[in-house]
């Protein structure tokens, strides 16, 4: 069952809230009245969702929604009567995975949350998806780099040098990456 911890600073709206996540198949994992410890809430409970309805999200809202993204994403709804751009901007990259506004119908709270669940699940393959494209880019720049070395020190030409970086790589058991920053490291210490 899908559990879901619920910020909202009144205490009404939370319990109609629970109402209708529980009609909709979800477990609440607690209800807190603002976002201040939301990183050891969400370590602790580990729920699937965060729903936070607001009048208008605080910056100390966004700021810890931000810093919990970092360390333990989640997916996010916020219902809220704020509509500024800069604060659907704001919330979008704090991590929100959806904004509502105009309040919170709880018929409409199981559409919703998993609206926001395939959002953020994209959201999380698209980031993992650059941040190894950039590993890879990265690994790319230190190859290189170290093949120059060889070609320098060595007189290798450049297949020359992948070949003996390739060859050091499989011996050692090694990625060619690592073997490449191994032999930067020791070009800086012996030139």
């Amino acid at each position: 069952m899908l559990t879901v911890l619920v910020i909202d600073e009144s205490r009404t709206r939370a319990g109609e809230i629970c109402a209708g996540l529980a009609l909709a198949g979800y477990q609440v994992a607690a209800i807190l009245a603002d976002a201040a410890n939301l990183t050891s809430e969400v370590e602790k409970l580990k729920p699937d969702v965060i729903l936070i309805d607001t009048d208008s999200p605080s910056r100390d809202t966004l700021e810890n929604l931000a810093a919990m993204n970092r360390n333990m994403p989640r997916p996010v709804v916020i219902f809220t009567q704020e509509d500024g751009q800069e604060t659907i901007r704001d919330a979008v990259k704090a991590g929100v995975s959806a904004y509502i506004v105009d309040g919170l119908d709880p018929k409409r709270i199981k559409p919703i949350v998993d609206v926001a669940r395939v959002q953020f699940e994209d959201n999380l393959a698209l980031r993992q998806e650059l941040e190894d494209i950039s590993k890879k880019l990265t690994d790319r720049k230190l190859v290189d780099k170290a093949k120059g070395v060889l070609m320098k020190a060595r007189g290798l030409d450049e297949e020359e040098a992948y070949h003996a970086m390739r060859k050091l790589a499989m011996e050692r058991g090694q990625t060619m990456a690592k073997v490449a920053k191994d032999v930067i490291d020791m070009a800086k210490v012996l030139l």
